[in-house]
């Protein structure tokens, strides 16, 4: 069972314009819950919304502290805008403990391509397989401009390649992954018209060598309509492609608690109770994943789907 854990703000600095680094401590300095690169924590923010944030560092068995990187969207839904406006040193959050949907699979190689701020778990990646001693360790970082560029100064070596496109156009990806190689995997990060073009142009690899994460976990897979039977009164909904099943039962009056709607918080989890689920967050443990589903991204993997109000029944 996942823990929710009230963490200090030690330091808050900008790293750009729009990006802000956070370091939060547990306030009587003991160590934290442990966590591997492509960790996430969810944070409850001032202005009450949970977003998952990945985290920055490489973690281990018993980390002082977490640290997040949260870029500034003045067209969001107010939670980056609650942890710039919001958050100073000494304030304290509730923090959940570390989750990863993203880990960081053995490998002969990796190629880690990262888009803005998607850079911040590929860095925790990166750094803890470069502080091991790894070679073939390549990354592809793409940003608009140096000036809107986290961590710019850490990635100049060899094997890396810092592309802006605000002079150069997008970077070409086909010479990078042009010819599949099983002792590669590929990590990438960042947005969803990035993460299109790698989807696109690794379809010629194996699946098990490609590992993606957007910054949220909406919008991933292909979306097909569904009808979900509401199980306390038998009501059901219908469920088109362009919208999600939270957003259909509100429309249908049903009243399902959420936060982020990106699917990295679990305050809309339900229950199901019959059909398959074609799980999109990044939040959900395996157990949680046999018996229910997050109704702002993930959808139904058969033609009806029987869901039902989510009740934790974790063992006393």
């Amino acid at each position: 069972m996942s823990s929710e854990l009230r963490l200090r703000v030690s330091e808050a600095a900008d790293l750009t314009p729009a990006v802000r680094r956070f370091v939060l401590r547990d306030p009587d300095g003991g160590a934290l819950p442990a966590y591997e690169p492509g960790a996430h924590v969810v944070v409850t923010v001032p202005a009450g919304h949970k977003r998952g944030y990945s985290l920055v560092e490489p973690g281990g068995a018993r980390p002082r502290e977490y640290v997040v990187c949260v870029r500034r969207d003045d067209a969001g839904r107010g939670g980056s805008a609650s942890m710039h406006r919001d958050v100073t040193m000494g304030t304290e959050l509730v923090v959940s403990a570390p989750a990863n949907g993203f880990p960081l699979e053995p490998s002969p190689r990796y190629l880690f391509i990262a888009g803005g701020i998607g850079i911040t778990p590929i860095r925790a990646m990166v750094r803890r397989l470069r502080a091991g001693g790894r070679t073939g360790v390549r990354l592809l970082y793409l940003t608009r401009s140096a000036a809107e560029t986290p961590f710019l100064n850490e990635f100049g070596g060899p094997e890396d390649t810092v592309h802006h496109s605000d002079g150069h156009g997008p970077l070409d990806l086909w010479p990078h992954l042009a010819v599949p190689d099983d002792d590669v995997r590929v990590y990438c990060c960042g947005p969803a018209p990035l993460m299109r073009a790698v989807r696109t142009l690794t379809a010629h690899w194996r699946a098990s060598r490609i590992h993606m994460e957007e910054f949220t976990a909406a919008g991933t897979g292909m979306s097909l309509p569904f009808t979900a039977v509401w199980a306390p009164d038998g009501r059901r909904v219908p469920v088109p492609a362009h919208l999600s099943l939270l957003a259909a039962l509100r429309r249908a009056g049903v009243r399902v608690d959420s936060s982020c709607e990106a699917g990295v918080c679990g305050t809309c989890r339900l229950t199901v109770l019959d059909g398959e689920v074609d799980h999109r967050d990044a939040v959900s443990t395996e157990k949680e994943r046999l018996g229910s589903m997050v109704a702002c991204v993930s959808r139904a993997g058969s033609p009806e789907i029987v869901v039902g109000p989510y009740e934790n029944e974790e063992p006393v």
